[in-house]
């Protein structure tokens, strides 16, 4: 019970976090290795999730900075508006 609450829970962040990225597409001009981008990325979040914990702390640390690329993503389709 307690993975499917996970993923239900991985798969409503991601369904969020997509959407918020189609709109702000949307608003920018046309940014489609951005949009690419930001795609391989939150997919690489989900495995990362998907994946089992017990990884010394790595794969925390690299979910951390795949958020932190999103984020960068984000900005970078922001300011080319």
């Amino acid at each position: 019970m307690k993975i499917y609450v996970k993923r239900g829970l991985v798969v409503g962040a991601l369904a969020m976090t997509l959407s918020a990225g189609f709109f702000i597409g949307q608003a920018a001009a046309r940014q489609e290795h951005m949009e690419a981008a930001l795609s391989s990325l939150e997919n690489a979040k989900s495995e990362l999730q998907s994946a089992e914990s017990n990884k010394g702390g790595h794969r925390v640390k690299a979910i951390e900075y795949v958020n932190d690329a999103i984020s960068e993503v984000h900005e970078g389709i922001y300011h080319a508006e």
